[in-house]
């Protein structure tokens, strides 16, 4: 008698369950079409567009913030406006804010967009909140359904109310020395230090033979014939005559040897013509090749210059060497000294001998 009531309640409750299986099957599609029914009207409505002002009230030349809220569907696309030179003279965008997420359920998503910027016109200033709305092929702008309001006013100020008064003289404080003892403190350590190295440097100058003032002493000037030699190398580097510039090789040159005769011999060649030089040079020692070389050089060049004429490659070769030549032969000699002890050297010799 247990077993089978046993039996009858344990079918009972198959029986249930089965019943209660069937029934959630035919619950899941409704619950289902219901869920997308609701996503698919909240989808198909528009994003409502809202606006805020943190003032009501400012002064020209002050700061507000000027905020765009949207409450959309997650897939729908909004674009904020750029107000980048909006309001020309009235308003200047000041800071662009990054869009912020307000609040997310489920599907529903809601977004600001705030600008900080500045107001620069007085009276009433009226902006309605809106944003650019993409859906499938629409393409449409948003209007928020209040309209904000700014009141940028001036400060009137009343003169008549206030009585002038006198600009007061200026005050005169107690000198103190903590006003400059960090100046003094830095002072005193950066002239032990140059006095250190002044030290040092005089030290390492005398090592060598030499003083602090010699540092400052312009170089010796070169030598004439150094100074010809270098300028001669040079103009043989610019190949001027191979480019096709004769008169300007042949005004160069010359005046090589021009700068040369004043600083060798004193003669003021710069300021003379060619057969002035000929003839002052005529009281001047020169070996007789180096006055004819001169001489050539000279005609040659006036040829160049004021004939225009065009000499060949070894023309101006020659021209060069001759120069060269001229002033290798004409600079002073070097004076050898003799070894002041080879005398007495050889008279040992000859004693011990």
């Amino acid at each position: 008698m247990k077993s089978l009531r046993f039996y009858i309640c344990k079918s009972n409750f198959v029986l249930v369950a089965v019943a209660l299986c069937i029934l959630a099957l035919f619950a899941m599609p409704l619950v289902s079409a219901q869920s997308t029914n609701a996503t698919s009207a909240f989808s198909d409505k528009a994003p409502r567009v809202s606006g805020t002002i943190d003032v009501d009230s400012i002064g020209i030349g002050d700061r507000f913030v000027y905020s765009i809220e949207v409450e959309k569907d997650l897939v729908q696309s909004v674009y904020f406006p750029s107000l980048t030179g909006a309001g020309a003279e009235a308003y200047e965008l000041i800071e662009d804010m990054p869009v912020d997420t307000l609040e997310r359920e489920g599907r529903r998503l809601k977004i600001r967009k705030s600008y900080r910027m500045a107001a620069f016109e007085e009276g009433i200033h009226n902006v309605v909140p809106q944003v650019m709305y993409a859906d499938k092929n629409i393409i449409d702008t948003l209007y928020g359904p209040d309209t904000l309001s700014l009141l940028v006013t001036t400060f009137q100020i009343d003169s008549t109310s206030h009585a002038p008064f006198d600009i007061k003289p200026q005050k005169n404080l107690p000198f103190k020395f903590g006003e400059i003892s960090g100046y003094v403190k830095w002072t005193i350590i950066a002239l032990i230090v140059l006095a250190l190295l002044l030290y040092v440097a005089k030290r390492i100058l005398a090592h060598y033979g030499k003083n602090i003032s010699d540092i400052f002493k312009p170089a010796p000037p070169l030598p004439p014939h150094v100074e010809a030699q270098m300028a001669l190398e040079k103009l043989r580097q610019q190949h001027l005559w191979q480019e096709g510039h004769h008169k300007l090789y042949y005004s160069t040159l010359t005046d090589i040897i021009r700068a040369y005769l004043a600083g060798r011999y004193g003669v003021g060649a710069m300021e003379m013509t060619s057969d002035e030089i000929i003839e002052a040079v005529r009281g001047v020692e020169l070996p007789q090749k180096s006055a004819m070389d001169l001489a050539d050089i000279l005609r040659e060049a006036d040829l160049v210059k004021f004939a225009k004429a065009t000499p060949e490659a070894e023309e101006n070769e020659s021209a060069f060497r001759a120069a060269w030549d001229f002033v290798e032969q004409t600079k002073p000699v070097e004076i050898v000294e003799d070894d002041e002890d080879e005398p007495q050297k050889s008279g040992e010799t000859d004693k011990k001998s």
